[in-house]
């Protein structure tokens, strides 16, 4: 499976400029799948008159990325959007599309990042979700949700075998982020996609190096602080070889992690 990364210089609060961009970028890949950045049409995010950026129910990237899947016969991981979707509640939503432009998985994102008071503008997503690219297990998380590690292994478990991660990471944390992605994809034997944007949102600055990992750890790419699109094979088939050799999921003890867990909830 041939995976294009799209590290994109979004242009905060500037939806149309960014949309531009998107066509642009999306010319220069051929991947099988495409993938691009969290709040790719805004950036993270724009605090002031948050509901004159969001997209009713993500209408307006649903026709956008649906007719370019169809034209490219591809299929898109399209990021994340501010996405209001009733009542006035917003939520951080990464929509997923097949071949034929079909959205076929929509995931909003669980951890919201208190620092910077997302969790103040923005309602938490409530579903782990998984989806079908090519007849391919695939889970999805945003951003902050990386450093919840119990997130990905329930992705795990449920046997996917290719993550996507798509962020707003800073530069002054980039160490984490290539190091988190790096350990999600050892611990669980799988692929990680890591995307992330690059450019300045107000005082910040986003760090780029967007990545793809092998289920050993060993980076198969790795991508600077500037926008970029790269592409890159992925060889699925080492999943069993690798499962075999280091059988975690043959070795773990649920039962042992179930009473701990207990025990230490009910201790506070």
């Amino acid at each position: 499976m041939k995976i294009s990364i799209v590290q994109m210089a979004v242009k905060y609060k500037n939806i149309e400029e960014n949309y531009l961009k998107f066509k642009k970028l999306i010319d220069k890949t051929k991947g099988d799948v495409i993938v691009f950045p969290e709040t790719w049409t805004t950036g993270f995010f724009p605090k002031e008159n948050l509901q004159k950026y969001a997209d009713i129910n993500g209408k307006r990237l649903k026709e956008f990325v649906s007719k370019i899947c169809k034209e490219k016969n591809t299929n898109i991981v399209a990021g994340s959007i501010i996405n209001k979707i009733k009542d006035n509640e917003i939520f951080n939503t990464s929509l997923i599309f097949n071949r034929e432009g079909k959205n076929i998985a929509s995931y909003s994102k669980t951890h919201l990042f208190s620092p910077m008071y997302e969790d103040k503008y923005f309602k938490k997503g409530n579903e782990i979700v998984t989806f079908l690219i090519d007849g391919v297990l695939c889970g999805i998380i945003i951003c902050y949700d990386i450093r919840f590690l119990e997130l990905t292994r329930i992705l795990s478990l449920k046997g996917i075998e290719i993550l996507f991660v798509v962020a707003q990471w800073p530069i002054e944390r980039i160490e984490h982020w290539k190091l988190l992605n790096r350990v999600r994809a050892i611990e669980n034997q799988i692929f990680v996609v890591g995307v992330n944007a690059c450019g300045m949102a107000e005082n910040i600055k986003f760090g780029g190096n967007s990545i793809i990992i092998d289920p050993w750890g060993k980076i198969l790419c790795q991508l600077g602080e500037n926008e970029d699109v790269l592409t890159v094979d992925l060889n699925l088939d080492e999943l069993k070889e690798i499962r075999e050799k280091i059988n975690i999921y043959r070795d773990r003890r649920p039962e042992l992690y179930k009473n701990d867990w207990q025990e230490v909830k009910n201790e506070n």
